[in-house]
């Protein structure tokens, strides 16, 4: 399978290991190498033995207590069913952890937000890709950790040659359907954009005719964030570049006609606009839409990796249950993109009275101790290059379906692109629910947002 990187910063050696899928080395050395196994084995045997005591007592040697916050709701399960500290505490009998729980993530990220100017700051907090320029002074590097070092993602996201976060997991976005429903309508997996429209009007005729309430692609509108498949990350799909936002800031008019975002947002409108989406997105949540679709209310739902395990729980059988990814090009020569990131990063403050034991503690969440337990339970892929992880049967359809994929690594914008959107208050996921809404107008609304955009970088002194 050929895969490419299309963003700077990572190497592509880093990435298709995660994609491919890798395998364990085989349990017996052939005997070519069997040799020169023993004698690098019987080398790393005395310098173990001579390191060994000094690890030893430097575990023992670290104490306190830290604060470790969270709002991933699958590591929080984990935790709780796993005695997580009780682990930790096993190598390091004289320290302790509180793991501070918050599950939702607006409240969580206010509450970081004024911890900042309190000095509060938890030792070990969350971050994700877009909200590490927003936490970068407040954050140390830990470029030196062993396990930023195995980490195939973290030099991708480094803020000023600093690695200010670990990330627990590679994300994949994915559309997940019903392949009976597909078969049944006669419908094949879409591989461009104006296929993805035509199996979902097929569909909507198809089913609809007998239900009035189904709808060909479920969206929970009602809620806005689950449009960001299509709202989020289709620009830098459509251009293959994963610093799309960033770049936005570089310019007065990023929404004009013929930007990468304009013909994002052109893409999209259509789609929500074709009646595909049921009576009523608007009045649907995640949840609700989620249920709806493993009940077969709908054939097709957009959702990043995460979401297989819910459509799994709402249903007694998956086993006609798929995956593709979202096609947005416009034929079948073009390459075929797909969105990857880093989720979920564990980073130590500047706020911690006990660093060492905080970057200890991020050391034992990324070894053998802890993180493949984790890793197993969710269906996210492994971002470490040590501890490789097979993909979901269903995930990896995926990949079968586009061999010739190519990788964009998603960054969720810096600095100066959020300065300008907080200025404007531009949000994408509520432009793609107001698309949903009667009377609404895509040129006049990208029209004013270049407008304000403009003005808000004169105003900002953005150049």
């Amino acid at each position: 399978m050929r895969k490419r990187i299309l963003a700077a910063g990572l190497c592509a050696v880093m990435v298709m290991g995660t994609m491919a899928g890798c395998s364990s080395k085989a349990p017996e050395e052939t005997k070519a190498e069997s040799a020169a196994a023993t004698t690098e084995k019987a080398a790393e045997t005395a310098k173990t033995e001579e390191t060994a005591a000094p690890e030893e007592a430097a575990a023992g040697e670290l104490e306190g207590s830290i604060v470790f916050t969270i709002w991933d709701n699958n590591l929080m399960t984990y935790i709780d069913e796993n005695d997580m500290v009780g682990m930790f505490q096993e190598k390091y009998p004289n320290a302790d952890i509180e793991v501070e729980k918050i599950k939702d993530d607006s409240e969580y990220w206010n509450a970081m937000k004024m911890r900042t100017s309190a000095n509060q700051l938890p030792d070990v907090m969350f971050n994700k890709p877009f909200t590490l320029s927003r936490f970068k002074d407040y954050l140390v590097d830990l470029s030196d950790l062993e396990a930023t070092k195995n980490n195939e993602l973290a030099a991708g996201y480094a803020l000023d040659g600093k690695i200010l976060g670990v990330p627990m997991t590679a994300g994949y976005e994915y559309v997940y359907y019903w392949k009976d429903m597909f078969k049944e309508a006669e419908v094949e997996v879409p591989t461009t954009w104006e296929d993805l429209k035509t199996a979902s009007q097929t569909l909507q005729d198809f089913y609809g005719k007998d239900d009035p309430d189904f709808m060909a692609i479920a969206l929970g509108a009602k809620d806005e964030w689950p449009d960001y498949p299509y709202m989020e990350f289709m620009p830098a799909l459509i251009s293959g570049n994963g610093q799309n936002w960033n770049d936005m800031a570089k310019t007065d008019a990023p929404f004009a006609e013929g930007t990468d975002i304009n013909k994002a947002y052109t893409k999209v409108n259509d789609l929500f606009t074709m009646d595909v989406f049921g009576k009523d997105p608007l009045g649907i949540g995640n949840d609700q839409a989620t249920s709806l679709f493993a009940q077969k209310k709908a054939a097709i739902i957009a959702l990043g990796d995460w979401g297989l395990q819910n459509i799994q729980t709402g249903t007694d059988d998956y086993s006609e249950l798929g995956a593709f990814y979202l096609p947005v090009r416009d034929t079948k020569d073009d390459p075929f993109k797909v969105i990857v990131q880093g989720d979920s990063f564990m980073g130590v403050t500047t706020h911690s009275k006990n660093p060492e034991l905080a970057k200890a503690f991020v050391e034992w969440f990324y070894s053998e101790d802890f993180y493949p337990g984790y890793l197993n339970y969710v269906t996210s892929a492994s971002s470490m290059t040590n501890f490789p992880k097979e993909k979901d049967p269903i995930l990896a359809e995926a990949d079968a379906l586009a061999p010739d994929m190519e990788l964009v690594m998603y960054d969720g914008g810096g600095d100066d692109f959020q300065a300008i959107q907080n200025e404007i208050a531009f949000d994408y996921k509520k432009l793609g629910a107001q698309m949903f809404t009667e009377g609404f107008d895509l040129k006049t609304e990208l029209d004013t947002l270049n407008t304000k955009w403009a003005e808000a970088r004169t105003k900002l002194g953005i150049k």
